[in-house]
């Protein structure tokens, strides 16, 4: 009975997943809101009836879309923020892994930066809670940070929020660099994406509260 049960989870996960899947690769061309679950289950080749059985709406799909496409970063986000080393060498390094994650992930990047400001709520607010956690997140590895010695908790969320702005708006200049013979332009978003990044940095050592 168990081994039936393992097998019927499976298949349950599997579908899960070619609905998630078959759903960004739709929404590679339009946005949530106008997105028919018809459309997905057409897709995978299941019936209406059998995306109930994963998902309450397709604004209900959207948010574990938000959930898969940021979840996973949140470790990698932080290590570069708390990474030792030459700031400057730190700050190349994050636009690496962010040029690197956009080639990986062109799909859920795009979704991200489209529905950021979509029209279906449940998933802008999804994105802005992990926005919110990123946030969070990053300024208590700042605050670990000697540099932030006497900075008010408000001044540190500011200047996370204000890396985590900069990481996602660089993750979306770098969707319009994925086609084969853009290297210039490539080479043009990571020197600009640096440059923003050292900014940020100049300002917070000579911010006076």
């Amino acid at each position: 009975m168990s081994h039936t049960l393992g097998i019927r989870q499976a298949q349950k996960q599997k579908t899960r997943q070619a609905l998630l899947d078959a759903a960004l690769g739709l929404l590679e061309e339009q946005s949530l809101s106008s997105l028919g679950l018809r459309e997905v289950t057409r897709a995978v080749g299941v019936a209406p009836t059998a995306f109930y059985r994963h998902f309450r709406s397709t604004a209900d799909l959207g948010v574990a879309l938000v959930e898969e496409a940021l979840d996973s970063l949140h470790a990698m986000i932080r290590h570069t923020v708390a990474d030792d080393g030459d700031p400057d060498e730190r700050i190349a390094r994050a636009v690496e892994l962010i040029a690197g994650h956009v080639a990986a992930h062109p799909a859920h990047v795009r979704f991200i930066a489209r529905e950021r400001h979509g029209g279906v709520q449940p998933v802008r607010e999804a994105i802005q809670g992990q926005l919110a956690r990123f946030g969070d997140e990053v300024g208590q590895e700042l605050a670990k940070d000697p540099l932030s010695a006497g900075w008010s908790d408000d001044d540190l969320l500011m200047l996370a929020n204000l890396y985590v702005d900069q990481m996602l708006m660089t993750a979306s200049l770098f969707l319009d660099t994925l086609e084969e013979g853009a290297e210039d332009e490539r080479d043009r978003v990571t020197r600009i994406a640096v440059r923003r990044l050292r900014l940020i940095s100049i300002g917070r050592r000579h911010w006076l509260g």
